[in-house]
């Protein structure tokens, strides 16, 4: 990166620009004015364009020398291209910001909620790759961060309602054909998605494994321990598909280790960082398109944990779930 007029300016690579990721990625780049000398633009073959502030971008074909003289590069990516990739873009001398979830686990690669642990970005050296968690992980802990710090977390059990839109354009596309389909009568094949989600929901977002959880239900549990530093929080999550065409919606019971009164609760989570809390029956997607924070309401003690509280959140699982925190990691480097 170099410095122009004491601003800080960026040659910047976007590989994946053309996805629902990568588009949003742009889009929150332009809002926040983040300091771009120059844009490479990267498809998956290479061929056509994307328009970022007004101009036209060519989108590159990844090859040879395509990461030469950039700074940073943001992964929008399926997790094999970003395996292949980004560690040569770390090669060339690039800091690295990945999507995907290939390099989650990694303990030397930092996962990173701005909100929540920033400070894992402040080492000694500066990290050449930084992985951005999974997108329901990124909207429970901006909630549970902040409850902890007031009374401690025990135990969390997690229900995810989320959108087509976490599955790409295609699902989002078949969600509406299935719909149309299902009005006329006609007979529908899913085929981005595992089942139709016209009028349905379902259950299974990855592979169920033999204990009969899922990847994303494994994601929040390891993603969100390593977080919030609780690496033996018992978390039990449920993940399930829903017909709605953006932004994730959970349910979350918590344990705590002290007691906490709601009014105390919805303190400490009004004045948490990236976290606004909606009164009446709560946030509901079709108002948190588009939002930077997480909504969260319907506060009530739990029946269940003593001391323990239940809540609703929901978030633009695009925005906040992975490019607004991806540009916010690199706003901290």
């Amino acid at each position: 990166m170099a410095a122009a007029g004491g601003i800080v300016t960026t040659r910047l690579g976007l590989v994946g620009a053309a996805g629902a990721v990568g588009q949003e990625l742009l889009g929150i780049l332009t809002e926040r004015r983040f300091p771009i000398t120059e844009l490479r633009a990267f498809g998956s073959r290479g061929g056509g364009e994307i328009t970022h502030g007004g101009a036209s971008v060519p989108l590159r074909a990844l090859g040879p020398g395509a990461f030469d003289g950039l700074d940073l590069v943001f992964f929008a990516t399926p997790a094999a291209v970003a395996r292949e990739w980004a560690p040569r873009a770390v090669a060339a001398g690039c800091t690295v910001i990945d999507n995907s979830s290939a390099f989650r686990e990694e303990p030397d690669v930092p996962l990173v909620v701005p909100e929540v642990n920033a400070a894992t970005l402040r080492r000694p050296e500066p990290p050449g790759l930084i992985a951005n968690p999974n997108c329901s992980t990124i909207l429970l802990v901006l909630a549970l961060a902040p409850l902890h710090r007031a009374a401690g977390l025990s135990r969390v059990v997690v229900s995810t309602y989320q959108a087509a839109s976490g599955a790409g354009h295609r699902a989002v596309q078949e969600l509406r054909d299935g719909v149309r389909a299902a009005l006329e009568g006609r007979a529908f094949t899913a085929a981005a998605l595992p089942h139709s989600l016209a009028f349905n929901l379902f259950a299974a977002i990855g592979t169920i494994d033999d204990q009969g959880s899922t990847g994303e239900e494994a994601k929040i549990l390891r993603e969100s321990r390593r977080i919030l530093d609780l690496p033996d929080l018992p978390i039990d999550a449920t993940c399930v598909r829903v017909p709605v065409e953006r932004c994730h919606s959970e349910s979350v019971t918590v344990e705590l280790a002290r007691d906490l009164s709601v009014d105390a609760a919805r303190a400490a989570l009004a004045g948490a960082p990236g976290v606004i809390v909606v009164d009446g029956d709560g946030p509901q997607p079709v108002d948190r398109h588009g939002r930077d924070e997480v909504g969260v309401g319907r506060l009530r003690r739990s029946r269940v944990f003593a001391p323990g509280l239940a809540f609703w959140l929901v978030g633009d699982q695009l925005r906040k779930g992975a490019a607004l925190n991806a540009v916010q990691i690199a706003e901290n480097l």
